[in-house]
């Protein structure tokens, strides 16, 4: 937690904290494989053989100028403590352990990259929790991604030659207002946010390329799905009503939403109410931003409670979460998640009834 925190390292350039998190696992016996999927800073680490797979995954990418502001050093160290408890205490109990690195979480999207490349197939449970100001049985997150939206014109001269101009810049702008229409009628947890990240190159010259990007966000993947068409349908009613030539582009990994699996966070809740940590479903509404472990809970049964390391009245993302996440009470809860989430390994491990409902679970969640 100590070293992962005071050497942060951004995403897909986490190399120190791979390094130390893959040879801490291979120094315990585990079968190491680095550089999966194709990213460098990513890797796998396996103790035992066969069905059931319990994956623990691991996040160490820190936020650039806030260093561990999302805790990421606290999800790395839970999930490298319990990979070796679970395998040191499984007393010969059939199936394997499996540390899976993920990095780039925020941003990069690791672990969607690692499902395309079937890093998680297989896998019977994927347990992770993440710091945060709340206790909360599981996760608020939505789906999302990112849209690039080109418009391409004609430049010519504002007052020499006016007619002659297509303006792309106005068709983007246009876009804008349109997207601000839509979403007066969007439902809960859907909204649009854009930049323009190309506006022309003079003020004396009708800008004949434009740009801009879209972050999109919804409750769930499918509700995604549909405001990227209703994005791309309204930029191309923009380039016909402006005569314009538009290209819509997604510009981002899509982090789907997160599925959680009840019984198994069921289970995880009750291990740490053990420790004095109770947690509680998350408040109706209120939603936590996105995370690339909902690609990985559509999967596989997956859970991501949220434990406080400091009170409600702060936030992630912030220099206060950063200097909370090498604090005191960050390392007791570090302990007290260690132990429920082994426990609830163990669990999967010897339960093939619980195993069973929580892959029922999964072909219940919504798409």
């Amino acid at each position: 937690m100590t070293s992962l925190h005071a050497e942060p390292e951004t995403a897909f350039a986490e190399h120190r904290a791979a390094a130390l998190l893959s040879g801490e696992l291979e120094g315990a016996g585990f079968a190491v494989r680095r550089g999966v999927a194709g990213l460098p800073t990513a890797f796998t680490a396996r103790s035992g053989e066969g069905r059931p797979v319990v994956a623990f995954p691991l996040e160490y990418d820190a936020l650039p100028g806030l260093g561990h502001a999302c805790g990421h050093n606290l999800i790395a160290a839970a999930g490298l403590g319990a990979a070796l408890v679970v395998d040191a205490v499984r007393d010969g109990a059939p199936g394997s352990v499996l540390a899976v690195g993920t990095p780039a979480e925020e941003g990069g999207g690791g672990k969607a990259l690692e499902v395309e490349a079937g890093v998680f197939d297989g896998v019977d449970a994927a347990l992770m929790f993440h710091p945060g100001v709340y206790d909360w049985a599981r996760a608020p997150l939505t789906a999302q991604e990112q849209y690039r939206v080109a418009f391409k014109g004609r430049a010519a001269h504002p007052t020499g030659s006016p007619t002659e101009g297509i303006d792309a810049l106005a068709a983007l702008v246009e876009l804008f207002n349109v997207v601000s229409a839509l979403g007066r009628r969007l439902p809960q947890g859907s909204h649009v946010q854009g930049i323009i990240t190309h506006g022309g190159t003079a003020t004396n010259i009708v800008p004949e390329y434009a740009e801009g990007r879209f972050g999109l966000r919804a409750l769930t993947t499918a509700a995604l799905d549909e405001l990227a068409a209703q994005l791309r349908t309204a930029a191309e009613g923009v380039a016909l009503a402006t005569g314009t030539e538009v290209t819509v582009e997604r510009a981002s990994v899509r982090y789907e939403h997160f599925r959680d699996s009840s019984v198994l966070s069921e289970r995880f809740a009750g291990h740490l109410d053990r420790a004095g940590i109770t947690l509680t479903p998350p408040v109706p509404g209120v939603y936590l931003g996105s995370s690339d472990i909902g690609n990985v809970s559509g999967r596989v049964p997956a859970i991501h409670p949220f434990v406080a390391i400091m009170d409600a009245d702060g936030s992630d993302h912030t220099p206060e979460f950063a200097v909370a996440a090498a604090s005191e009470r960050a390392r007791g809860v570090l302990l007290a998640v260690v132990e429920a989430l082994a426990c609830t390994a163990a669990d999967v491990l010897r339960d093939a009834e619980l195993r069973g409902r929580a892959w029922e679970d999964l072909r219940r969640a919504p798409a």
